[in-house]
């Protein structure tokens, strides 16, 4: 799996190659590097958004550098988890519109891979990650920021966060965001927030799929904190396969699902 994101990855010029203990540099967006973080902490590496100015709001520029950062963190034989958080009142507010391609797309063709290629390739990149991609949300969560927390394996919300897909609101189709989560979440439920472009609540957003646990406001971080030491705290290959299964597993019919976690988890245990 990592052979093929390393390669989407250099495929795609708009990414940064990025080499370990070596800091990326961007040759066109000099804010690159203090509006998205990494640090490797231990066996984890932190991902931090810090544009609360801009209410953590990301250009297509930024999401084709966070999903690079997200594909050499997961291919790091040393990490066991990925953390993303934000700075701020909000966790995202989603696509910075100031951020588009300076020369508008002339056909279906060229807006496809100027403006859903990167959107779609952090999708790709979460969902390829050999570990597991922790997300902690906090105020509001909107468009491709509703999409982003719930593409995360494990989505921790505060209680008082907000999620939503306003994109009709401009008679944008939300499909890119409903890509993402369109594996976990309620068909009723998504449809609500299409077509009524409403917020829903941190609680509401567990219950339709887009959150895995949601705790006090004041406890989200020490929460987030516990989930990701109950995770370094695992073997990486255990981590790894739980993810593969979690991830193909939905797609296959019973009797195959089943033949393919036993296989799965004799590998393992072999391997011991």
């Amino acid at each position: 799996m990592c052979s093929a994101l390393m390669q989407m990855r250099f495929q795609n010029s708009s990414i940064p190659v990025l080499l370990k203990n070596t800091p990326p540099k961007m040759q066109r967006e000099t804010d690159m590097e203090d509006a998205l973080k990494l640090e490797q902490d231990g066996e984890i590496a932190r991902l931090t958004i810090d544009r609360p100015e801009k209410g953590n709001m990301l250009t297509l520029e930024m999401l084709d550098y966070l999903s690079a950062l997200i594909i050499d963190a997961g291919c790091d034989p040393d990490i066991k988890a990925i953390s993303l958080t934000s700075i701020g009142d909000n966790f995202c507010l989603g696509r910075d519109p100031d951020g588009a391609p300076e020369t508008a797309p002339k056909n279906a063709v060229e807006m496809r891979e100027a403006l859903t290629a990167p959107i779609l390739g952090f999708y790709d990149a979460v969902r390829g990650a050999e570990i597991p991609v922790v997300a902690t949300v906090q105020g509001q969560a909107a468009g491709f920021g509703c999409a982003a927390a719930a593409v995360c394996d494990v989505t921790i919300a505060a209680d008082d966060a907000r999620f939503s897909l306003p994109e009709m609101k401009h008679n944008l189709p939300p499909t890119a965001a409903i890509s993402a989560h369109i594996d976990r979440s309620m068909h009723k439920s998504v449809a609500w927030m299409v077509y009524s472009t409403d917020e829903i609540d941190a609680r509401t957003a567990r219950d339709a799929g887009f959150v895995s646990h949601v705790v006090p406001a004041g406890e989200l971080y020490d929460r987030a904190e516990d989930v990701l030491a109950t995770i370094t705290s695992r073997n990486r290959t255990s981590l790894e396969t739980c993810k593969t299964y979690l991830s193909n597993a939905r797609l296959m019919e019973t009797p195959q699902a089943s033949d393919y976690a036993a296989n799965l988890l004799a590998l393992v245990m072999s391997s011991k």
